[in-house]
This record gives C-alpha cells, structure tokens and sequence, in this order.
C-alpha cells in the first residue's frame, strides 16, 4: 500500500511540477454548436476522385498558375507542378523547408510562406530568395497564409510569434503548443512590394492562419484557429489588436464546429475554409484551466485527447452566409484544409494525405 502511495504521490508531483514549454492562458470556448442546421451531417465529400502524388505527401496548398496548371506545396519542401487532370506531375522547386500558402504575383513569382524559411520569392526560372522574414526588427516565426492585392501588395500571417515550426521540429508541434498555450500572438503582415516596408496589421490572433482578400481589396479575410473563428479586418489597420474595440475588426464567422484553417476565393462570390479537424470536447473543457492543459502536456501523447479525422469544408459569401456544406463523416481524406475552386473541379486540400482530392462542381448543385 505504501508503494502504491509513493508511485501516486510521484506521479502528482510529476503532473505538476516537470517543465513543459508553455505558459497556458485562460479563456472560455462556446459550446460547440455540433453538426446541424446550416452544418448538418453530409456524405458530400465522401467520393473523393484521387490524383496520385507519386509518393509525396501532403498537398497542405493548392493554386492555379496563370497558364492554367496545378501547383500544390508538400511536406518534404517541394513545390509540384502538374496538369488539372494529375499528368506531368513535377517538382518545381524544393525550398528545404515546408511551404504553406502561397500565391502567384502578377509578374508569376510565386510569393510563398514557408513556416521553416520565411516569406519567398520563387521566380519563373526557379529562383528562390527570401523576401521578408521579419518586421519592425522582431523576427517572423511562423509564416502560414499568403493573398496578393492588385498593387501588389503582400499580406501574409504569421500564426505564432512563441512558437516556430524552426524550433520544434516541424509545424505539427509548434501548431499544438501554440493552440494548447493560448497566449494568441498570431499576427496580419502587410508586405509593400514596391517599398519593401513591412507593418503589421493586426495581432492577438490565436494562430492566425487562412487569409483572403474582399472583393474591393479593402478587407481582408483571416482565420483564428485556435478560437474557431473567422475576422473580418481592414487592410489599412494599423496594429490594432483583436479583442480590442476597434471599428477595423469584427467577427464574421464564429463558434464553427471544428478548427479553421486555409482561405481559398471560389466563383460567384464564394470564399472557401477547410475545417482541418473537428472540435473536440475535452479540450473545449480545458480552454478556461491552464493548470490543466500544462498537466496534460505533461503526459503520454498517447493519453493526449486529439480531434478525430472528419473531412469538411465549407463556402461562404463576403457577408459571412454560408452557401456550400461538404462533409465526409469517415475523414477518409485526412484534414481538409481548404479548397481550390476551378471552372470543373474541386480541389481539397489536405495535411497528410498521399493524393489530391478533387470532386465535379456537379457537387455544389
């Protein structure tokens, strides 16, 4: 009995003394309004049609170049190349880091957010130079999301100013510290291509993730994973910070029923989100006890309460109406991260998966 008391006694201790690497903060998560109404249960995204990746893994982004083909950034660090129906599949460049968002500028460099490199410059001929990697003299950490205005100019997020993918091995972990800590240092990045001067937008983001602009280009679109929600903010802010009361910012979508992730503009006014994961109850449990949350990090990953696999994404207009609800129950596809919309296909977007998904636009009908 007095072992058995000693091995409990020890483990207590271990639970609340042993150093883990966050500082958890407090907040209160909505109760998660499950899958119904506007987000019921659907088999929509259930008949994914595969393009082979020939072993690459992770198609976590995919755009359109501006002759018509395929580009889409893997987990080794390549950038692919590849026709609409999957043929021809090449690796363009490979940055030696893992490139998120991306998005072609109007001269076709691809502007890149690499979370090990920095924010890229991939020119036509291959080249690669680093464009920005940090502002106002503080380091750029975790770069994630990439949307190019009509002038030029640049905005990207940065999902984390504690926790760089550089750091922790790779972007999974620093992603989970980010969210489980809560310290929301997530911030919007404006890049002046023609000046070079960079400023922030907005910060106090809590993993500041997807990004796209408005139509007229004066607001721009940015996800808030780690507080599943949405932000419409102005792009002439000036470093205003969210939760702040400010005419520049407001919620355009809240209390979704899984984690946020890429922004991707669609046809007819559409704007997609990929819902990489569903909420998890446990967690939402967690939000207002940082004690907590640091005890849990201290145990087994195995014993770590994770969000199941769920495919889902969703399409809204810019006044926040949601127009298009895809899901596959199974998460057959693991963790749809967005979607590229073309004039026939679909594309979904994924962390992990071996293949890019892609479905008819019959589906929307």
């Amino acid at each position: 009995m007095k072992i058995l008391l000693i091995i409990v006694l020890l483990s207590m201790l271990y639970s609340l003394s042993w150093p883990v690497p966050i500082e958890p903060e407090s907040w209160k998560a909505p109760s998660a309004p499950g899958y119904t109404d506007q987000h019921a249960v659907n088999q929509r995204l259930g008949q994914l049609n595969q393009i082979d990746l020939q072993g690459y893994e992770g198609p976590e982004h995919v755009a359109i170049s501006p002759t018509g083909q395929l580009y889409t950034a893997v987990v080794d660090g390549s950038l692919l190349r590849l026709n609409p129906n999957g043929s021809e599949l090449e690796v363009f460049v490979n940055t030696g880091g893992r490139i998120l968002g991306f998005d072609f500028d109007a001269s076709g460099n691809i502007i890149a957010a690499d979370a090990l490199k920095g924010v890229l410059k991939i020119t036509p001929d291959r080249r690669i130079e680093v464009l920005v990697d940090e502002v106002e003299g503080n380091p750029i950490r975790y770069p994630n999301s990439v949307v190019i205005a009509s002038n030029g100019m640049i905005y990207f997020t940065d999902s984390s100013s504690r926790f760089a993918p550089a750091d922790w091995d790779g972007t999974f972990e620093a992603t989970m510290l980010d969210i489980v800590e809560q310290s929301a240092t997530g911030r919007v990045i404006a890049y002046d291509s023609l000046s070079g001067r960079t400023r922030v937008i907005a910060q106090g983001l809590s993993f500041a993730n997807g990004i796209a602009l408005s139509h007229d280009e004066q607001t721009l679109f940015v996800v808030e994973t780690g507080r599943y929600r949405l932000w419409k903010i102005a792009t002439l802010a000036n470093a205003i910070t969210i939760g702040d009361e400010s005419p520049d910012a407001s919620v355009l979508l809240d209390n979704l029923p899984g984690y946020p992730d890429n922004l991707m503009r669609g046809l007819e006014g559409r704007i997609w989100l990929g819902l990489a994961k569903p909420r998890n109850a446990a967690i939402d449990f967690m939000s207002d006890k940082p004690l907590l949350r640091k005890m849990v990090l201290r145990f087994p990953r195995f014993l770590w309460p994770m969000p199941q696999s769920y495919g889902h994404v969703i399409a809204f207009t810019e006044t926040g109406q949601i127009v298009a609800d895809l899901q596959d129950p199974s998460g057959g596809y693991p963790e749809t991260t967005g979607v590229t919309e073309t004039d026939g296909r679909l594309y979904i977007q994924s962390l992990h998966a071996k293949s890019l998904g892609w479905l008819d636009k019959s589906t929307l009908k």
